[in-house]
């Protein structure tokens, strides 16, 4: 039913003239789609209160509420067409009263952590793009025919959400960053192995796949027992954390908890590098970090003074920020492009150094390319604890044994081999281990170098090719460009 309806959703929105992408469905998707399960939520707690001989007080009340104004009812509780808003009255009651009255619940909101400043957040930065008041009325329908109310048509919908975020990754441009391959990320949990109590952190939330992924981890523990009624509230409310710094990555970040279970999420819309990390205090820093910053992009000097080792490169911000945050005793796994490891820039150098220095660097996964679509770099995954320096670094070459592609992605088997050895970092054809001693100290090149594979002779792909190219093209340029800024 929810495949369908979304799909249907989609057939509205395409003919949609302010709508020209797989981004623009998922963004006009997400906030009916919020407003939606936000009625059915209040509704079964109004029940819920009635039953118990109690009062519930609506957060969003009147014309406003969804069964008022996007799907009135007869007295039959069918669809009463004579009622609903449609065509341009429609739109100018979106455009005009809906958005502002939804927008305002961020003044009105007691404190940032509550469901409230987050619907003045959402509605804040998201925009209604639909033009024709028919179409709309047609999304409306069809979204109103979803239900929410048992777990299992939770569950389905948020998975079917992970679909359209996955699709939005695959949507070419800018697409890439809202979504990490769910497998790599459900392994590099089961190494960092959170625990309830646990304060867990992405600074670079996206679509919040990591979070979401941590939640559904903690929340169905292995052993099959069940959470006690503490452990649920601290799992709701003083678990998971993240920023985000574009609209509509927000956006999809607090749908995408929502839909998993957490009522109010702790995300909070804000530039992370803008952040001086000598202003991280011990309140401010969290027990497991999980990322994939962005990587490839470029930050303004003034955004490069907030960190002692000076880089245009996003990622390597966003790494010295993660060590920063991290509490001693920390747990990070951290997503970065393969390149950081060999790199002979100062910037990278130092920040190699920082890194085996202040924390124990004891893993890193070796992606093969083609695990991020569309992202044209191979990248890796660092797997680090705070407090002590690194001694030995175990390496695992991950080899799913054809080439990854859309058709052909990363699934949960593929990694099944990497979580299982690193358990006791034992070697393998596929993994071998480096004694810290045996690490160059002036270059500190951390690059992967399998001493148990030989040499391949075979054709390699050009595509392949091209994209290393293109990748050391886009570095070389880098390089240059900071060249000249010291010039």
């Amino acid at each position: 039913m929810f495949q369908q309806t979304f799909k249907n959703i989609d057939d509205v929105l395409w003919k949609e003239a302010g709508c020209s992408s797989e981004l623009d469905y998922t963004e006009q998707s997400s906030w009916m789609l919020f407003l939606k399960y936000l009625d059915d939520l209040e509704r079964e707690r109004a029940m819920k209160a009635e039953l118990e001989g109690k009062d519930y007080d609506f957060i969003i009340q009147g014309q406003y509420q969804w069964s008022q104004w996007a799907a009135p009812k007869n007295a039959k509780g069918e669809f009463d067409h004579d009622t609903a808003l449609t065509g341009d009255d429609l739109i100018d009651f979106v455009d005009r009263e809906l958005f502002p009255y939804l927008q305002g619940f961020k003044q009105r909101a007691a404190s940032p952590d509550t469901i409230e400043y987050k619907i003045g957040e959402i509605f804040g930065e998201i925009k209604n793009k639909f033009r024709s008041g028919y179409s709309l009325r047609d999304a409306l329908e069809l979204m109103d025919a979803l239900k929410f109310r048992s777990q299992d048509q939770k569950h389905e919908l948020s998975a079917l959400y992970e679909e359209k975020i996955k699709n939005m990754g695959n949507a070419g441009r800018n697409g890439g960053e809202y979504y990490t391959p769910r497998p790599l990320i459900r392994a590099m949990i089961q190494v960092v192995g959170p625990k309830i109590g646990e304060r867990i952190y992405d600074g670079a939330v996206g679509s919040a796949g990591f979070l979401c992924e941590a939640h559904d981890y903690l929340r169905h523990p292995q052993d099959g027992r069940k959470l006690t009624t503490s452990q649920l509230e601290t799992l709701q409310t003083k678990t998971f954390y993240g920023k985000e710094k574009k609209s509509l990555a927000y956006v999809i970040a607090i749908m995408n908890m929502i839909l998993h279970g957490i009522d109010a999420p702790n995300i909070i819309h804000t530039n992370t590098l803008a952040e001086n990390i000598s202003d991280i205090q011990e309140k401010d820093r969290f027990d497991v970090i999980l990322a994939n910053p962005p990587f490839g992009g470029k930050e303004r000097k003034e955004v490069q003074q907030n960190f002692p080792i000076k880089t245009g490169e996003t990622a390597f911000l966003f790494l010295q920020h993660f060590i920063k945050s991290l509490r001693a005793g920390g747990r990070a796994a951290v997503v970065i492009k393969n390149t950081f490891l060999s790199n002979s820039d100062n910037a990278s150098r130092a920040l190699r150094q920082e890194l085996l220095e202040s924390c124990n660097l004891h893993t890193v996964l070796d992606c093969p390319g083609g695990t991020f679509l569309g992202a044209g770099v191979k990248t890796v995954v660092l797997f680090f604890e705070k407090g002590a320096p690194t001694r030995k670094i175990w390496y695992y070459q991950l080899d799913p044994g054809r080439k990854m592609g859309k058709t052909n992605s990363l699934n949960d088997n593929d990694l099944k081999e990497f979580v299982a050895l690193q358990a006791s970092l034992a070697d393998s054809d596929k993994s071998w281990s480096v004694d810290v001693q045996e690490i160059d100290q002036v270059s500190f090149d951390l690059s992967v170098k399998n001493p148990n594979k030989a040499e391949e002779v075979a054709l390699r792909d050009p595509l392949e090719i091209l994209g290393e190219i293109a990748a050391l093209d886009a570095e070389s340029a880098e390089i240059l460009s900071g060249i000249r800024e010291m010039v």
